[in-house]
């Protein structure tokens, strides 16, 4: 697959290149078919079957927002040794994605790997793309059709290239956001799961014609584990959430390390224990998580993926 075709060519020409690339894109109609969401048992038959992993590298789309971020995608090409290329913008819903209607569409694309995704998803480059949808999940699902726009993005992609797999990232929510069991940030991490990512966005998108299955990159359950583990001095040097984030939400190097770490185990359906604890963030800078921590939470990763059905890992069995 050919790399982005967007390149730097200066740090002023950069923003009115993605700009004009966005702006000459067509709002994209819908396209999945109206249905009905799927009962508790039709969405847990969908996970019955894990997937094959890929016997190599494949390409990766990303369309998302700052918890997709550009150092994670790097640092997951990285592992993965594979091709990407994304669509970012600041907090944005995949719903404004669908509409053209992103803030930050030039600061937050003004990268080598950007490519507009209209184009991106009609080429059928990517047997892989995830889909990230907006913070806070209720106001996604509330304000801005957050299944109907999960089910447009499924549609499209599979119009394009049937056999593509599509992920789901699933996040977490705001350390400052109280407007549910405030100071219990873990347990809504916990409870949103089932309620929410799948409940309210997963099954009734897939219940609509033309979607298909969509698998979930954990990221959420993987964050709340190793917070937890942090919490038990399980990990040196990390002692909590705030070693893992920059502020309320954003999660720092290390948060970006662990996860691309979650993407990986799902994506190659491989355990992450033993990919590098240095790596590379997308400008290039190195840095390092410190090595006995860094087992630990590709442990922790590898033990929440295959405890997860909807990842399309193969489960443990018999523990």
């Amino acid at each position: 697959m050919e790399k982005a075709t967007i390149l730097l060519a200066g740090a002023v020409l950069v923003p009115a290149l993605v700009l004009a690339a966005v702006l000459s894109l067509p709002v994209l109609a819908p396209s999945a078919a109206p249905g009905r969401d799927l009962s508790q048992e039709e969405f847990a038959a969908r996970y019955a079957v894990p997937l094959v992993p890929p016997d190599g590298p494949v390409a990766v789309y990303h369309l998302g927002h700052s918890l997709t971020g550009r150092d994670m995608p790097a640092i997951l090409a990285g592992f993965g040794g594979h091709d990407w290329n994304s669509q970012l913008g600041w907090g944005a819903s995949l719903n404004a994605h669908r509409r053209g209607e992103v803030a930050g569409m030039a600061e937050e694309n003004a990268s080598p790997a950007f490519r507009p995704v209209a184009e991106a998803i009609s080429s059928g480059d990517y047997p892989v793309v995830v889909l990230t949808e907006m913070v806070a999940l209720e106001d996604a699902i509330r304000w801005h059709d957050a299944p109907g726009a999960l089910a447009f993005w499924a549609a499209e992609i599979r119009k394009a290239r049937p056999d593509a797999r599509i992920y789901l990232y699933e996040t977490w929510h705001s350390l400052n956001d109280t407007s549910n069991d405030p100071g219990d940030w873990l347990g809504r991490i916990d409870r949103d799961l089932a309620a929410l990512w799948e409940g309210k966005l997963l099954r009734p998108a897939m219940g609509q014609d033309g979607v298909g299955t969509i698998y979930v990159i954990p990221g959420g359950q993987v964050m709340a584990a190793v917070v937890r583990a942090a919490g038990a001095g399980e990990l040196p040097g990390i002692r909590g959430v705030e070693d893992l984030l920059s502020d309320d939400i954003h999660f720092n190097d290390t948060g970006a390390w662990l996860m691309a770490l979650a993407h990986y185990a799902v994506i190659y359906g491989r355990s992450p224990v033993g990919l590098p604890a240095e790596v590379a963030c997308a400008d290039g800078s190195r840095f390092a998580i410190d090595p006995v921590a860094a087992r630990r939470m590709q442990e922790i990763t590898w033990d929440v993926v295959t405890a997860y059905p909807p990842s399309g890992v193969a489960q443990r069995r018999g523990e």
